[in-house]
């Protein structure tokens, strides 16, 4: 009996490189008022894939109109 995962055919996780990170982050600063989903389509991948940058690697949310750091300094408050 195995318990190993065996090599698998299809599309390896190529989403969250630094390039993707970086150019995210950078759109961002541009426009914080920008969808999701047009953040995906810039960077030409899923919508999951964004969001998974967005909230693991860039550590923001967004919580109404506008992508904010998600712990904000004092003069931010």
């Amino acid at each position: 009996m195995n318990t190993e995962d065996g090599e698998r055919s299809g599309r390896p996780k190529e989403v969250v490189t630094d390039e993707n990170i970086k150019r995210n982050h950078k759109m961002i600063l541009n426009d914080r008022k920008l969808k999701l989903n047009e953040i995906a389509d810039t960077l030409k991948v899923s919508t999951e894939g964004a969001h998974h940058i967005i909230h693991e690697y860039l550590g923001m949310r967004k919580p109404c109109a506008k992508w904010v750091p998600r712990d904000l300094t004092f003069d931010q408050k």
